[in-house]
């Protein structure tokens, strides 16, 4: 997405700073995962703990818990081997909404274990939640 005026460029500067789009795709992903009969609600409630959070100090609401986190991670790993590709990983972590389509990671040639795949989704959710 390229900005091609000072107006647009100011939009986008804004939204990457409060970071608008991985919030948004944050709660689609919550709204997919869930699929609450009611979604407007939903997500009225999602972002009234998140304000009641903010304010109280008391942990952020996390829609992937361990076992949901554990479970997605099995599914990608259908061999059994106790890691899954980059590639894999990556489009997890789109899925979730916690990594942008144009974003770039670097490839050790392992692959990605469960333990970075669980502390990375833990992570990436704590700076969305936290950047508001």
């Amino acid at each position: 997405m390229e900005a091609r005026s000072p107006r647009e460029l100011e939009a986008r500067n804004y939204l990457e700073k409060h970071r608008i789009m991985e919030l948004l795709n944050y709660l689609t992903s919550a709204l997919l995962f869930f699929r609450p009969g009611e979604p407007r609600e939903y997500l009225i409630s999602i972002l009234e703990r998140l304000r009641i959070s903010k304010i109280s100090g008391v942990a952020f609401p996390f829609f992937m818990d361990n076992s949901n986190i554990a479970a997605m991670f099995e599914m990608l790993d259908s061999s059994n081997r106790g890691t899954i590709s980059l590639t894999q990983y990556k489009e997890a972590l789109k899925i979730l909404g916690l990594c942008t389509a144009d974003e770039v990671f670097k490839d050790d040639g392992h692959g990605i274990t469960f333990e970075k795949f669980r502390c990375e989704v833990n992570k990436r959710t704590l700076e969305i939640w936290s950047a508001f």
